[in-house]
């Protein structure tokens, strides 16, 4: 079977500000806050690399999702490779929290990153130690911890590593 950026009815895009009405209700409760932030923070932050990627996560055509990968001197902290993106901000807005929307937009990632990042050929993060849903999560969706650990502004954070095959031309 062909590989697809669609899981059923699940698809990730690259942000448009079509979208910014909807993403603008975005809801995130305070412990999950201390993990990540709002999309539209992060969108408009100007300390992001221009060549980083916002992607929403949309269930039939309503985002319920949001990630960045980023690039830049940043990615560097988490990985040696040139060839990387770091993916940061992932959240699942809590009005549609419990549907496996994170897991869905997980398992589609490696084909949309190669269908719109040509040589780009892994994806790292970070993760806080707290945060063992998302450690469970991300190990559930093929990323590998190799104890690895990054101090970041909220405490120990678990790099993870995703690799991401390239397409052949």
């Amino acid at each position: 079977m062909e590989p697809t950026t669609k899981n059923n009815l699940v698809q990730l895009i690259e942000y448009k500000e079509y979208y910014e009405p909807f993403i603008s209700n975005f809801h995130l409760p305070p412990e999950k806050l201390q993990f990540t932030c709002y999309p539209l923070e992060k969108i408009n932050d100007p300390n992001l690399s221009k060549e980083s990627i916002h992607v929403l996560i949309l269930n039939k055509d309503i985002p319920v999702g949001y990630f960045a990968l980023e690039s830049g001197a940043k990615v560097l902290k988490y990985t040696k490779n040139l060839n990387a993106r770091l993916l940061t901000a992932f959240s699942i807005n809590h009005d549609f929290q419990g549907n496996g929307f994170a897991k869905k937009a997980l398992h589609l990632l490696p084909c949309f990153v190669s269908k719109n990042l040509k040589n780009v050929n892994e994806i790292v993060l970070g993760v806080n130690k707290r945060n063992t849903a998302a450690i469970n999560l991300y190990k559930k969706t093929g990323f590998v911890d190799h104890n690895e650990v990054f101090i970041g502004p909220s405490g120990e954070q678990h790099i993870m590593h995703l690799g991401i095959p390239l397409e052949k031309d």
